[in-house]
């Protein structure tokens, strides 16, 4: 290689090449993650140590005994087992993330209890009468068939705001519907 340099150099500095620089990514701090109450945030740590607890290592030994058989290529328990402990493996990547992700919120802490917030109990009533008590909670976290709506849902996105007799109307996949706020509840800290 010769003396020379691979960016000429100028005797004010002018023909240097400027660092490079990078745009600023934005980190999503824990603060503006999708909301997960208490309750919620323990179900998953609880679900993530079942699976790393319990029912990886149960495999992993299931594997290992397999594997201790022979011709793995034939071997049903170790085929399986190995498709099991990738399941186990991306549920406790997905469980990771999502708690890395949300940011807790106790709705017994909420502030404004007249309106319709997370974490929020509420009994609304549609044009026919029929009445329904939901409770709007996580995404992570809803049961409809328990009365727990997901905070995306597009009639918890309806309710959002709402406070004691205001008219709601929701877009659902079956057509449009109109719901009244009955009332307002939130957990006693």
């Amino acid at each position: 290689m010769s003396g020379r340099m691979a960016f000429p150099t100028g005797t004010a500095g002018q023909d240097r090449p400027k660092p490079l620089s990078l745009p600023r990514m934005s980190t999503r701090l824990p603060t503006d993650g999708p909301p997960i109450t208490p309750a919620g945030m323990a179900a998953l740590r609880a679900r993530c140590d079942h699976l790393l607890g319990t029912e990886r290592p149960a495999i992993v030994e299931i594997v290992s005994w397999a594997a201790g058989n022979g011709d793995r290529s034939e071997n049903g328990d170790y085929l399986y087992g190995r498709k099991r402990m990738r399941e186990i493996d991306r549920e406790l990547a997905y469980l990771a993330r999502r708690m890395k992700l949300c940011r807790v919120v106790d709705p017994a802490q909420q502030e404004e209890r007249g309106r319709v917030w997370f974490g929020a109990t509420v009994a609304i009533a549609d044009e026919d009468d029929q009445r329904r008590t939901l409770t709007l909670v996580g995404d992570d976290e809803q049961d409809a068939s328990a009365g727990r709506i997901g905070w995306s849902a597009p009639l918890a996105r309806a309710l959002r705001g709402a406070a004691l007799g205001d008219l709601r109307r929701v877009h659902l996949p079956g057509g449009e519907k109109e719901w009244e706020v009955l009332a307002v509840s939130y957990p006693h800290s």
